[in-house]
This record gives C-alpha cells, sequence and structure tokens, in this order.
C-alpha cells in the first residue's frame, strides 16, 4: 500500500505542528483521500503487521449493536480499555449509532437494516449513509471519557463518523469520512475495518466488492510517532503483495457474522511497530 506510505509522507512534509486534545501534540494536514480498489486485494498494511483478530472482532462488536467493552476483553481484545468504566460500559458509541439511534419520541433506528433494504431495493439511492455522529450524544470535552460514559455521553467522539455506500455495474463502493485521523495507528485499522464491511454487506446483497474510498478531515501524526523507531522505520520498509479475503459462509444476515467465518490468506507483513496510543 504505497498510498499509505505516501500520505505519511505529506504529513510530514506539509503538516502543522499543533496542540491537541490528548496533550501529546500532532502533525497535521486537513482534507486528504485515498481510493483502494477492494478487487486488487484487501487493505491490509504491509509495512508494519496489523492485528487483523482485533479488526474483525471489533467490527462484529459494532454490527452486535454493543457497547460493552466486556464482549471485546473476553476475545483477548484491549484496544478500547483506556475508554471504558468500571463495568465495561462506553456510551452510545459506534455500535449503540449504528443499531439504535434514539429518536426524540422514543423510538429507536437500526441504521444498518434499513441500509441493507435499501442496498437491496433501491441500489441506486443516494441515501445509503450510516451516521455516528449524534449531536445529542457526543462527550463534553471538559470531562474524563469515564465521567462522561457515567453521564449518559459517548466515552470518545466518533473519529470515522458518516459513510456512504454507491452500487455500479454489480458492484459496491464505499466512501467513510473520518473527521479525526491518527494516522499511524489507527489509519491503518480504519482502512482494514471499512474494507471488511464492504465485503460483508457485498456479500449479503448479491454484489462485488467495489472500491474503498477514505475522506480525511484532520490527519495527523502524534509528534511521539515521529521518530527513527516508529514512523520513520515504516518508511525504511517496501510493501509487499496484499493479502487476500476469505469468507468462508454467507450467514443469514449481515449480524450473524463470527470471528472463525472470516479468514486472510497471504498475508506477509514486516514485523509489529510498536507505538504508544494518544488517550
Amino acid at each position: 500500500m504505497q498510498v499509505y506510505l505516501d500520505l505519511l509522507r505529506d504529513v510530514i512534509a506539509n503538516g502543522e505542528d499543533r496542540e491537541d486534545r490528548t496533550g501529546v501534540g500532532v502533525r497535521s494536514v486537513f482534507g486528504r483521500q485515498i481510493r483502494l480498489d477492494l478487487a486488487a486485494g484487501f487493505p491490509l498494511l504491509t509495512t508494519k503487521r496489523v492485528h487483523f483478530k482485533s479488526v474483525v472482532g471489533e467490527l462484529l462488536w459494532f454490527l452486535s449493536g454493543s457497547t460493552d467493552n466486556n464482549q471485546l476483553k473476553g476475545q483477548g481484545i484491549r484496544i478500547w480499555d483506556p475508554w471504558a468504566i468500571e463495568n465495561g460500559q462506553l456510551g452510545p458509541i459506534y455500535g449503540a449509532q449504528w443499531r439504535s439511534w434514539v429518536c426524540p419520541d422514543g423510538r429507536t433506528i437500526d441504521q444498518l437494516a434499513e441500509l441493507l433494504e435499501a442496498i437491496r431495493t433501491r441500489p441506486h439511492s443516494r441515501r445509503l449513509v450510516v451516521s455516528a455522529w449524534n449531536v445529542a450524544d457526543l462527550p463534553d470535552e471538559s470531562l474524563s471519557p469515564q465521567d462522561n460514559v457515567r453521564q449518559g455521553k459517548m466515552a470518545l467522539a466518533p473519529c470515522h463518523c458518516l459513510f456512504q455506500f454507491y452500487v455500479s455495474g454489480g458492484r459496491l463502493y464505499c466512501q467513510l469520512y473520518q473527521r479525526s485521523a491518527d494516522l499511524f495507528i489507527g489509519v491503518p485499522f480504519n482502512i482494514a475495518s471499512y474494507a471488511l464491511l464492504t465485503h460483508l454487506i457485498a456479500q449479503q446483497c448479491d454484489l462485488k466488492p467495489g472500491e474503498f474510498i477514505h475522506t480525511f478531515g484532520d490527519l495527523h501524526l502524534y509528534h511521539n510517532h515521529l521518530n527513527d523507531g516508529i514512523v520513520y522505520e515504516q518508511l525504511q520498509r517496501t510493501p509487499r503483495p496484499l493479502p487476500r479475503l476469505v469468507l468462508k459462509r454467507r450467514p443469514p444476515s449481515l449480524f450473524d457474522y463470527r470471528v472463525e467465518d472470516i479468514a486472510l490468506e497471504g498475508y506477509d507483513p514486516h514485523p509489529t511497530i510498536p507505538a504508544p496510543v494518544a488517550v
């Protein structure tokens, strides 16, 4: 994925050094876009190992509608630990918004179920959109993630906040808008997650995967990643061939996939590059 390395070079060369919510500081650019043809291979970064089990586990957790971090921890996935409260709750984050958006009259909307129905019955609709940006549920930036959860708010405002599908020539295209993007740690994970989501929805709707288009708002590298052992180490590495995604069965619905249904063939990445997470 040379396009990812090009993004790293772009932020390094053209970014502005800024303070940020975490206090770590970032180098940031605004407004970038990449396009990845999913027929060319599954876009899992090869210049460092990305933990695909965590990608799958988190996505299926979102699809279930859960916001209970204990379900992830039970699979050995700890990516949401810094934001959860004692009982594992994270507030109305992605799963809640995707599957049970609360209306003023108390009804809930399952955005994903409605999306699949629309793709099947109105594939040319311009409303094949799912949003996690529910202003009423956004956290108060003056409070800790845990205190926000205790007040019924999201632990963390959604970074990948809106996605839209498009059907053309029997292929399913997905465009993600990501308002805030941690280029070293988060973006490789986000690319893989939405590529996987596109594959799953395409299978459920009798389509082939098309392109994944990733549109960024604030795209940044944390200052503590800009060193020879992290970002510059990755830039010394040559991308390897992309792996192939294998879906071992077609379950009855999008919400019935299991971890063991999803596998990769031919994933041969360079070694992991550890890096600190800014909370």
